[in-house]
């Protein structure tokens, strides 16, 4: 019988290659599936989704936030909410296979950045939160791949032309802020009055979010679309190692924070498949 191997490339999430040296040995051999739509994007993360969940894996709670985010980017598209619907569709797929080609070269330990790298090291600690997971996620793809999207979508033309698109994607990544206190407070419900008591879980969330979805993207997109390609892949490795040490802020935010981290971490509700669920329904 014979197999339309497009398609089936385009939904495994992996599939058994045989060792030769060994023919009673096998190796779970992650594919990335070739992504070339916004529609695309969304079955992979759906597939990475279910992936993170068959393994009871935190990687699934960025992945959960970033499917939603994606959703919401191809409504603007249909809704002529960008100037250049094709263009922010183009730049949404370069965006998001950064993020994908991390996560399926993670499962196979092959190379990644290290923003990326740091990332999904914590997720098999204990006591990283939600919340600190969603902002590894956030810090490596945003402050990191976003500029680097940027930057490629506008390659041989003017960056200029993309600001106002690149400020209402911006838009839609800033509502991440609100939408992880939302899910935050369904995963832990107490939170909402330890928030009422102190500000210092959400003047940490909303500073460090709107430093990823603002001015410093766009400048790092600007640099790299003036330099040549030989320059870029120095900035890139210099921007890299920028973020990946900002993880620190992230892990360790002060003692305050750490102190009410670990007490929400004591009182997060429900398996890791229940979080993701949660956070893909709110």
């Amino acid at each position: 019988m014979l197999i339309n191997a497009g398609r089936l490339l385009k939904k495994a999430t992996f599939f058994i290659h045989p060792n030769f040296c060994n023919f009673n040995t096998t190796k779970l051999v992650f594919i990335m599936p070739p992504i070339e739509t916004i529609d695309d994007v969304i079955d992979t993360l759906q597939n990475i989704i279910e992936d993170t969940i068959k393994n009871e894996s935190t990687l699934g709670y960025f992945a959960a936030l970033y499917l939603k985010v994606t959703k919401e980017v191809k409504q603007g598209i249909l809704e002529n909410f960008f100037e250049d619907g094709k263009r922010m569709e183009k730049l949404d797929v370069i965006f998001a296979k950064r993020y994908i080609s991390a996560y399926y070269n993670h499962k196979e330990n092959k190379s990644i950045s290290q923003s990326w790298e740091k990332t999904f090291n914590i997720s098999t600690k204990y006591w990283p939160i939600v919340l600190q997971h969603l902002l590894m996620g956030m810090n490596a793809h945003i402050n990191l791949d976003l500029g680097i999207a940027a930057a490629q979508v506008c390659e041989g033309k003017s960056i200029n032309s993309l600001k106002n698109d690149f400020d209402k994607i911006n838009v839609i990544l800033s509502s991440l802020v609100n939408n992880i206190e939302q899910n935050l407070s369904s995963i832990w419900p107490f939170l909402k009055k330890v928030l009422k008591f102190t500000n210092k879980i959400d003047s940490f969330l909303i500073n460090f979010s709107m430093k990823l979805a603002r001015d410093g993207a766009w400048n790092f997109a600007v640099k790299l679309s003036s330099n040549s390609k030989d320059n870029q892949s120095i900035i890139i490795k210099a921007r890299d190692q920028k973020i990946a040490d900002k993880t620190s802020l992230i892990i360790k935010p002060g003692l305050i924070p750490e102190v009410i981290f670990m007490v929400v971490r004591l009182g997060e509700q429900g398996s890791i498949t229940k979080k993701i669920d949660d956070l893909l329904q709110k």
